[in-house]
């Protein structure tokens, strides 16, 4: 599994441990995933998605996954999601 938000497309970062003595060491910044489940009414099924602090937000604000997704452009999502959004479209 990688480490990529498949909403936000978070992926990890480098740079720089810096010492006291100015020592540069190469590090990752890895971005903040967690495995979450959205409720969709329309669907009456639960989804479990790997996704960042940001994206779990974000689908919280517009109004959870039904109306985030319904929402969302054909061309941003990811082959998951847009699984996801042809079964919802479905049933609506």
């Amino acid at each position: 599994m990688s480490r990529k938000c498949i909403i936000s497309n978070k992926r990890p970062m480098s740079g720089n441990n810096v010492s006291h003595a100015n020592n540069k060491t190469r590090r990752r910044f890895l971005p903040n995933l967690q495995v979450t489940s959205f409720y969709s009414n329309i669907a009456q099924k639960s989804f479990r998605l790997r996704l960042s602090t940001n994206a779990i937000k974000t689908i919280d604000f517009k109004g959870g996954l039904d109306s985030w997704i319904v929402d969302a452009k054909e061309n941003v999502l990811s082959p998951e999601l847009k699984k996801i959004k042809k079964l919802i479209l479905s049933k609506n």
